[in-house]
């Protein structure tokens, strides 16, 4: 399949260099963009295996399973990509990455990985989820399918392209990088503030510019949308069991008993109702709302330009959902959607669920829930609550493990990180909009926040999807004309490192 970014070589050659003025960006000449994409073009079947090659090398650090090899392969991906210095970084639970290169630019630029994936159930796959196949996606064109394509695996490949691209092209990188990776994204980086404050990694960071995370995050219409922030996550675990509890069996019994003896799921279930009031959605927890800080005038204006831009219909079709809460209408449930903090329920687990009735008291049950935390709420301020709603309310038996999670992020439109991203998209004739922060929750903060206090966001061309779902999928060829391809994608963080380099 023809890949029409191919088609369209004026995308970041022409027309970046066409608005390079002023006078500090006049020695990124045409030429010099031209070779750059030349040799994107030429890298573009090293750069599909790169990626694919990634997936098969898996790491899934809620199974701990593979972490110290995936740690490794993606070490020797960033060593390939002329990284000069690259150190693996001991924590409390799975290895970090720190690795540097050093240009001779004046400035610096801080880059994100992660290097795990998400679970998968392979009988929801229609292709094996560690094979990587390439197929024909309609509407989409050819693309990657596996876990980690677009998250985070195609994206942060892309970047390395780019890095492949300038090398090959006999240019010198116009800024000088400094990357982090950990391996425990997926689980809500519990320790990833141990990669970030080690001394040597602390000190480079801070002297860098801003840091971001690449991503692929273009609609169907081509449009982006440029986060200002995320909210903050609080992975947990409630666990009901006769033994811990004192009342109800220690294991299972027969269902027959339960008319003299208690059920640790049924306790379970009646905390599990305190957590949210009878709407269903609205958390209930002791004090939740009282640092949460409402929507300001500049938001609002945000949301309402994103919904103008937006599409409800194609926003509710993604999801296979028929209405929003309480049948909201688009800007309104956008608004929730970005000032809303929630308690979810991610799973529940109890007894037999197997085919027909097994008539048994279990003596334990279990349900996966996390939290999404908004400005001015703290990941501790809101572990403290919950365990302190539990025990008030009679519940301080049911055992609460956290497992990982940090503070929500922000980041100001003003900063260069956010001026640059608008900047390149506008030259790739990009419909974009700013939105204040993003449902989903990435550890952004550990950056915007002390000790390390840089700017943080989210940059990436073309486009993917099923993050965390079967058949998750990276597009290498697009056939949308609005959406770019792997090349464009690898270009447009090309354009991102020249931008960084020169923005005011």
């Amino acid at each position: 399949m023809t890949d029409t970014n191919i088609d369209r070589r004026t995308l970041l050659a022409a027309t970046a260099v066409a608005a390079l003025a002023p006078a500090a960006r006049a020695s990124a000449a045409t030429a010099d963009l031209e070779a750059i994409r030349t040799a994107v073009e030429a890298g573009k079947d090293a750069s599909v295996k790169r990626i694919q090659d990634w997936i098969r090398h898996p790491g899934i650090a809620a199974e701990k399973w593979q972490m110290d090899s995936a740690c490794d392969y993606t070490m020797g991906l960033l060593k390939d990509a002329g990284f000069q210095k690259v150190a693996k970084v001991p924590t409390d639970g799975e290895p970090g990455i720190f690795a540097t290169l050093d240009a001779g630019a004046k400035r610096t630029v801080g880059i994100y990985f992660m290097y795990d994936v998400k679970q998968v159930n392979p009988s929801e796959w229609t292709t094996p989820p560690f094979d990587a196949a390439l197929v024909d996606k309609p509407g989409f064109g050819k693309v990657i399918v596996g876990r980690g394509a677009i998250n985070q695996k195609g994206p942060e490949a892309a970047f390395l392209a780019a890095l492949h691209a300038i090398r090959a092209a006999g240019k010198k990188l116009p800024v000088n990088l400094v990357l982090v990776a950990e391996g425990e994204e997926e689980i809500a980086s519990p320790h990833f503030h141990q990669i970030v404050q080690k001394p040597e990694v602390l000190a480079a960071l801070k002297k860098c510019e801003g840091i971001v995370i690449p991503t692929a995050w273009q609609s169907r219409n081509g449009a982006v949308t440029i986060n200002l922030g995320s909210k903050g996550p609080m992975e947990f675990q409630l666990i009901a069991s006769g033994e811990r509890w004192g009342k109800g069996p220690k294991g299972d019994i027969h269902s027959s008993q339960h008319a003299h003896v208690d059920s640790p799921v049924w306790h379970l279930v009646q905390a599990l109702n305190t957590l949210v009031e009878a709407d269903g959605h609205t958390p209930a927890i002791d004090g939740w709302f009282e640092n949460v800080r409402p929507l300001t005038a500049r938001e609002k204006e945000l949301i309402a330009a994103t919904a103008k831009a937006g599409n409800e219909a194609e926003a509710k079709a993604a999801m296979g959902v028929k209405m929003w809460i309480n049948d909201e209408p688009w800007q309104q449930t956008l608004e929730r959607l970005a000032s809303q903090p929630t308690v979810n329920i991610q799973g529940l687990v109890a007894g037999y669920t197997g085919q027909g009735g097994k008539t048994v008291l279990p003596g334990r049950a279990e349900a996966k829930l996390e939290c999404r935390l908004v400005p001015n709420q703290t990941f501790k301020e809101a572990e403290t609550k919950l365990r302190a709603h539990l025990k008030k309310r009679g519940f301080g038996d049911i055992e609460v493990v956290v497992s990982g999670g940090y503070d929500p992020t922000e980041t100001s439109e003003t900063s260069r990180v956010i001026r640059a991203q608008q900047a390149v998209y506008k030259r790739a004739g990009v419909e974009q909009t700013l939105y204040p922060r993003n449902a989903g929750s990435w550890p952004g903060s550990v950056f915007t926040q002390p000790p390390v206090s840089l700017s943080a966001g989210q940059f990436g061309l073309g486009h993917g999807s099923g993050a965390h779902a079967p058949n998750e999928y990276f597009v290498v060829d697009s056939s949308n004309p609005k959406v770019q391809g792997l090349v464009g994608c690898t270009m447009g963080f090309v354009d991102f490192l020249y931008e960084m380099a020169v923005v005011s």
